[in-house]
């Protein structure tokens, strides 16, 4: 994991071990403060692939990879975020979702079905879901962006089909995930993000 991680960022742990989690949604009504949404570039699909982080006592995640399901979603993603957005084919329906980059051999494809909501969450699941931060990596600088957003609502979900292959992640995730969860979303907001220089 740490060769993935830049040096200035420490691996959060859940009683003694990092968590990667894969995580494909919507984005939805996407914009800056003071401008209207745009949905042909402010809604789009989204893949990323996450772990958890700290930094000066403060807990994040930390993407490993981000996927959008729009080219110019992406490079305008990329443009102001400074995050590293890359555009794959992504098709999601009729609870389906599935993903393709043939330039990385990247490959998500799932079937499910929305189970009970869970009322009572774990310990895990808050420590997975209630993050208001997220770091990332430039070559000058760890950018840090405050977060805020309810807390998630989680139901269960049964996969009946999943294929899952990142070749460059191949040592750290897996066909056989150890957790599934399924949110119906949230609204969140992002201040600008805070540059600290390496």
């Amino acid at each position: 994991m740490e060769k993935f991680v830049p040096k200035e960022l420490e691996i959060d742990l859940f009683d003694g071990k990092p968590w990667i989690s894969v995580v494909a949604f919507t984005m939805e009504k996407i914009r800056p403060k003071n401008l209207p949404y745009f949905p042909p570039i402010s809604n789009f699909d989204e893949i990323n692939i996450r772990t958890y982080v700290k930094s000066n006592n403060k807990t994040g995640v930390y993407f490993l990879s981000i996927e959008g399901g729009k080219m110019l979603s992406c490079k305008i993603a990329r443009g102001i975020s400074e995050l590293p957005y890359r555009f794959s084919k992504i098709k999601r329906a009729n609870q389906k979702y599935q993903s393709e980059n043939s330039y990385f051999n990247d490959k998500l494809d799932i079937q499910f079905t929305i189970g009970n909501k869970i009322t009572k969450k774990t310990k895990l699941i808050n420590w997975l879901t209630e993050r208001y931060a997220l770091f990332q990596d430039t070559d000058k600088s760890i950018n840090e962006f405050e977060i805020h957003h309810l807390e998630w609502p989680i139901n269960e979900i049964n996969l009946s089909k999943l294929e899952l292959n990142y070749p460059r992640f191949k040592k750290l995730i897996s066909e056989q995930p150890s957790k599934i969860h399924y949110s119906k979303g949230v609204k969140v907001l992002a201040w600008e993000k805070i540059k600290n220089d390496r």
